[in-house]
């Protein structure tokens, strides 16, 4: 039985999965799904678990090569919304683009992590190093 670290069982086999290169989404409650790519939906109520906490929780044994996001997510949160989900994303290499952009990266992702999160704009996507 698993003591520490990733328990759902769903979620290890998806990150165990992902190889170099490969590519992860870790979403907000309100991001649309993508037929044929794999989602676990670890979404409890608003908020619960948020894309930071889900980001904090794999990153121990989940190499990340850089990160991607959308621009609007600087602009669209108040400071007080955003300080988690910048102090997740402490020391990892960050590219901002258009949310067009980037929900263009998402079909080529290996599976998506659904979230509680209500960050507008919280999605990230993980490129695996």
């Amino acid at each position: 039985m698993l003591r520490t670290g990733i328990l759902n069982p769903s979620l290890l086999a998806l990150l165990a999965r992902i190889r170099h290169t490969n590519t992860l989404v870790i979403a907000d409650r309100g991001f649309p799904s993508w037929p044929g790519l794999e989602t676990v939906d670890l979404s409890v109520v608003d908020d619960l678990p948020t894309v930071a906490q889900v980001l904090c929780a794999i990153r121990p044994n989940f190499g990340i090569g850089r990160v991607f996001a959308a621009q609007e997510l600087m602009s669209a949160n108040s400071p007080d919304k955003l300080a988690p989900h910048l102090a997740a994303l402490a020391g990892l290499t960050l590219t901002m683009e258009a949310h067009t952009e980037f929900k263009k990266r998402v079909p080529s992702a290996v599976g998506l992590i659904r979230t509680g999160d209500t960050t507008q704009y919280a999605n990230l996507i993980l490129e695996s190093a």
